[in-house]
């Protein structure tokens, strides 16, 4: 049998089967599959993509400017050098995902315009069913599978979060969500408010600012941002010695992370120097005399992602008087645009609401095991990829002070170890279990807000799996320890229950 061909499942008769189904094909799904392809070529798979491309994000946002807020050296996978400038475009990164796909022999696995709408655990014949609509056509069918790969993201891609002010429905101009940007907005020569900062922002209003006749932004809490040149000078340093393009993109990728190691620490051990330095790099940017509260949060340092301004853009536009920062809450909306609580009347043409986005945990897809619903907030993480009591399931959920993508390899290699560990027991399923040792520990929310707090996430606490004291049942967010944690973890210590 080869990798393509699936096969009737035992106990479902007639229904389509694979010993994997990875669920998405975004960074996610296509770094998954990558890694299980080239470690476990012995499983069958298949990638099931609701959109009609790949890209996940990347295919989706179609706003203005669109562009990564992490550099490719790190987002990009460890196996596919990046030659291009750190920070990328959509397109971009899209044309690198195809060139993975393509040079993997990928393609032949990817079911586009299919969306799962259930999954089912069967312990008996060890099992997951999905139910499955094909969106060309409507129809709906089964397919069953060992093990569900869940690489679909952590956000609802069909809507945005727009908080509810008063009287917005009074508001008589075009009023859009980043998340759900219409191919048709004429921005040239409008008054545009933005409403929100960080890193969707950050793109979005350098590159309205081009030809619209003014961008204010609108901001209740600022966020840090590290303006920089869009080059990476050992990288290009390495190219002109004609090195091998991956020992460049190895070399790139330790000697950045190892300045975001850096960082990271002292934002925890020296907050205040870490504060000062950022805002130091934005000030030499701005006018002479900038009020600085418009970019100084009130948090510390990487208790929420700080977002990188490629060339300074975002305050190029401000000094050159294009765009402009207002730092307040709003009281209300009028037929015209909004009052601020400060009393400030913010006119505008077209009002985007850069607020955000709703969590979605695990796809929002409804789950059951053996015929009874799973309630995800009453599980315990193990290691932020699997659950107490969920059999042969993983979700991939990155990092928030590194790239997305490093976990991504990190679990590909996790996920094969732990296939081949069951292969040597002769298991077919797997399910994480609190040990004897962990019956007292203290259960807390999946993230400490102290550790990293950003709203989204605050906003849908009570719907994650929950965390423990120990560090194998957390999502702790720290990629350098876990590189060298995950390799080297026990896969037989009582925490995951083999049958």
């Amino acid at each position: 049998m080869t990798m393509t061909e699936s096969h009737t499942a035992p106990g479902k008769l007639g229904l389509e089967h694979f010993d994997v189904l990875i669920v998405g094909a975004g960074i996610s799904g296509i770094g998954s599959a990558y890694h299980l392809q080239e470690q476990c070529p012995e499983r069958t798979f298949v990638i099931l993509e609701a959109y009609e491309s790949f890209g996940g994000t990347w295919h989706m946002h179609k706003y203005p400017g669109v562009r990564s807020d992490s550099d490719l050296y790190t987002f990009g996978y460890r196996f596919k050098p990046w030659e291009g400038a750190p920070i990328a475009t959509s397109d971009e990164i899209k044309k690198y995902m195809s060139e993975v796909i393509e040079d993997a022999g990928l393609d032949k696995y990817i079911r586009y315009r299919h969306r799962i709408t259930a999954a089912s655990w069967n312990s008996a014949e060890n099992l997951w069913t999905v139910d499955v609509l094909r969106l060309e056509t409507n129809e709906t069918f089964q397919m069953t599978t060992n093990f569900l790969w869940m690489c679909q993201g952590y956000y609802k891609h069909s809507e945005g979060y727009t908080p509810e002010w008063p009287n917005m429905d009074k508001y008589k101009g075009v009023m859009v969500h980043p998340q759900t940007w219409p191919d048709d907005l004429d921005y040239a020569d409008k008054t545009v408010l933005v409403i929100g900062s960080g890193a969707t922002a950050a793109t979005l209003v350098p590159a309205m600012a081009q030809t619209a006749k003014h961008v204010t932004v609108l901001q209740r809490s600022p966020t840090y941002f590290v303006p920089g040149r869009n080059v990476n000078d050992l990288a290009d340093q390495l190219r002109q010695l004609e090195i091998d393009p991956m020992w460049i993109h190895e070399i790139v990728r330790r000697r950045i992370l190892l300045d975001q190691l850096m960082v990271t620490q002292q934002s925890f051990e020296n907050p205040e120097a870490v504060k000062e330095l950022l805002l130091m790099g934005v000030k030499d940017l701005l006018p002479e005399g900038y009020d600085m509260k418009h970019f100084t949060p009130k948090y510390r340092p990487w208790q929420q992602r700080i977002a990188f301004v490629p060339e300074g853009d975002l305050f190029a536009g401000i000094k050159a008087g294009k765009a402009s920062m207002v730092t307040d809450e709003i009281e209300t909306f009028t037929e015209t645009g909004v009052i601020t609580k400060g009393g400030e009347k913010l006119d505008a043409d077209i009002v985007v609401t850069a607020t955000g986005f709703n969590l979605s945990v695990l796809g929002d897809i409804p789950f059951e095991l053996d015929g009874k619903p799973l309630d995800w907030s009453q599980t315990i993480t193990y290691r932020g990829m699997m659950f107490t009591g969920v059999p042969n399931l993983a979700w991939v959920f990155g990092y928030f002070r590194a790239s997305w993508t490093l976990r991504v390899d990190l679990m590909g290699d996790f996920i094969a170890r732990l296939f081949k560990n069951m292969d040597s027991k002769g298991a077919k399923r797997v399910i994480p279990q609190l040990r004897p040792q962990d019956k007292d520990m203290k259960i807390r929310d999946w993230m400490d807000p102290n550790n990293f707090n950003p709203n989204y996430l605050m906003r849908s606490q009570h719907l994650m799996p929950k965390a423990g004291e120990d560090p194998m049942w957390q999502h702790n967010q720290d990629y350098w320890t876990e590189k060298d944690i995950l390799p080297q973890a026990d896969l037989n210590d009582g925490s995951l229950r083999y049958e």
